[in-house]
């Protein structure tokens, strides 16, 4: 592990929840602050859902599954490092998540909560992004939220991501990197 990384606390945290509610916002504002490795889950996409989200078409699992699996193998490698990051991940399933966390205790969930009016707003205030406000309603059907043996940590999406980043750097304990001089 690296000196500059917090000696505790989780190697990787998800950031979790439907398109909009600035799961990569918040992500990478941790990261930052941590000094951790970031990722949005957006990259690991194959070609093939990235049209199929641009043209309206909600993904299936089937859709998921490499995509996910891309995912778990990233948290894997960083963990196995010795690194610490973060991903923003819809991660809407509890399947999904198991995929994605399972077993591994050193992984964190993060949930992004919100309404619907809210984030219908912000996913229209967007530019150029591959996910259309149409397919908001199937994130909200698809949409579980966490359960209590998930571990994870809700955050209300209304309040400024700083104390939204805040907020989780203290519910996961974290011992923040000293800032260089």
């Amino acid at each position: 592990m690296r000196d500059d990384v917090a000696p505790r606390g989780p190697a990787v945290v998800v950031v979790m929840g439907v398109s909009g509610c600035g799961k990569s916002t918040i992500a990478s504002m941790l990261a930052s602050r941590l000094r951790w490795i970031y990722e949005d889950g957006d990259w690991f996409h194959p070609q093939s859902n990235v049209e199929k989200m641009h043209h309206g078409e909600p993904l299936t699992d089937a859709d998921r599954g490499p995509w996910l699996n891309g995912i778990a193998a990233w948290i894997d490698a960083t963990r196995e490092a010795g690194n610490h990051g973060t991903v923003a991940c819809s991660a809407l399933k509890r399947a999904y998540r198991d995929i994605l966390i399972g077993t591994r205790r050193d992984v964190r969930l993060v949930f992004l909560k919100g309404g619907r009016e809210l984030i219908a707003r912000r996913v229209a205030a967007r530019d150029n992004h591959f996910m259309p406000p149409s397919l908001l309603d199937s994130q909200f059907a698809a949409l579980e939220e966490p359960t209590p043996d998930e571990r994870a940590i809700t955050v209300s999406i209304e309040p400024h991501p700083r104390e939204i980043v805040d907020i989780i750097v203290a519910k996961l304990g974290i011992a923040e990197p000293a800032t260089p001089r």
